[in-house]
């Protein structure tokens, strides 16, 4: 959240996700409004970059202080930061933190305490702090304009880490846990105790372990219809959710299945057809109009969720869907439909391949893991 009568937020969060790892910054640039915003940016950039290069530490923090512009009220080029990094293979994590609020990590619920060390990089005092995840496991990271939530309004000397701390462990007794839910929770009483007029910019950045949510998106009949059964048996076996997308796909499964679709009315909208329901399937919606507005509405939705509209028809729900899921696997058959190639169809719609690849690019560049493969 902004500071009060400030445009932009001089706080950034940057996060990168590779084969191997997983590298979070959360910057906070001295000041707040414009001058911050660049301090933090630059700061977040750079540590991202080249950490993700594995470049040592040392030489990491003296491109920060060598990059970044000099205030010229406080003569100094300042940015304080937080990174979190996350190593896929032992699911071990490491935190470096330069003047930040501590990380809150919980166990099941339960604050734990991590030892830290300090150490001395070119008179700057960096905390170092690490430990193992495990399944149900929350780390946060917060800018100090949550830890002064409050400060001199709904309390004397603002919320505190130790009141934050135990709020969060409260969410766990009382709430559903996820990163999203605890996040929206820590900043809407952080937004409350500042009574909406922000003292400062504030960010709170969340990170819960959980099971791996895949997800497998087939859409249009395999180029060779001999292979039908193949890719079949590989949705069907799939370990994740699973969902079809268009009819004549849908038929495939459902004979193999030996079931037959029943089209639930009440999803039906002016432009979109209704949704399927289908054993062992959890989405089923028809293909290119789906597709195409699911896309308009990740696009209107900035790929956020919570901003999808409420209405219970295929393209939301296909939307959502792909948001909730970690992984994505679009199996897309090759055998065309006249129909689409019709000149009197909207130009907007495209051919099933280019349209899945335009919502591959779109997910690709929200960091959502996707694979594209072509049957």
């Amino acid at each position: 959240m902004n500071k009060k009568g400030e445009e932009l937020c001089g706080d950034k969060v940057k996060f990168r996700r590779t084969g191997t790892k997983t590298t979070i910054v959360l910057s906070d640039g001295l000041g707040s409004g414009v001058k911050a915003n660049i301090l933090a940016t630059l700061t977040a950039e750079i540590l991202i970059t080249m950490l993700n290069a594995d470049l040592p530490l040392e030489e990491v923090i003296k491109t920060v202080i060598g990059t970044l512009p000099i205030c010229q009220v406080r003569k100094i080029a300042y940015a304080t930061f937080t990174v979190i990094q996350i190593d896929h293979e032992t699911n071990r994590f490491k935190v470096i933190n330069f003047d930040n609020p501590a990380i809150f990590y919980l166990k099941q619920g339960k604050l734990v305490q991590l030892e830290s060390k300090k150490e001395q990089i070119l008179d700057k005092k960096i905390t170092f702090c690490e430990g193992d995840l495990e399944r149900g496991d929350f780390l946060g990271a917060v800018s100090d304009g949550v830890l002064y939530a409050g400060l001199g309004e709904t309390l004397n000397f603002g919320w505190g880490w130790e009141s934050i701390s135990k709020y969060i462990e409260d969410l766990f007794v009382r709430q559903a846990n996820t990163a999203r839910n605890i996040v929206h929770h820590v900043i809407s009483e952080t937004h409350s105790l500042y009574r909406g007029k922000m003292g400062d910019d504030a960010t709170f950045v969340g990170l819960y372990f959980r099971k791996r949510n895949p997800l497998m998106v087939f859409t249009g009949p395999p180029l060779e219809t001999s292979k039908d059964k193949i890719y079949v048996d590989r949705l069907l076996n799939f370990d994740g959710r699973k969902v079809i997308c268009g009819g004549t796909t849908g038929n495939i499964v459902a004979k193999f299945l030996g079931e037959t679709i029943e089209m639930d009315i009440a999803t039906m909208r002016k432009d979109l057809p209704p949704i399927g329901k289908l054993k062992e399937i959890d989405l089923v919606t028809e293909g290119i109009l789906t597709i195409s507005k699911a896309i308009e509405l990740l696009r209107n939705s900035n790929c956020d969720s919570s901003r999808l509209p409420i209405d219970s028809n295929g393209a939301v729900m296909l939307a959502r869907e792909i948001l909730d899921a970690d992984s994505i696997l679009f199996l897309v058959g090759q055998k065309i439909n006249d129909f689409y190639q019709n000149p009197l169809l909207p130009k907007n719609i495209s051919i099933r391949r280019n349209l899945v690849e335009e919502l591959v690019k779109l997910l690709q560049a929200k960091q959502k893991e996707v694979t594209l493969e072509y049957c």
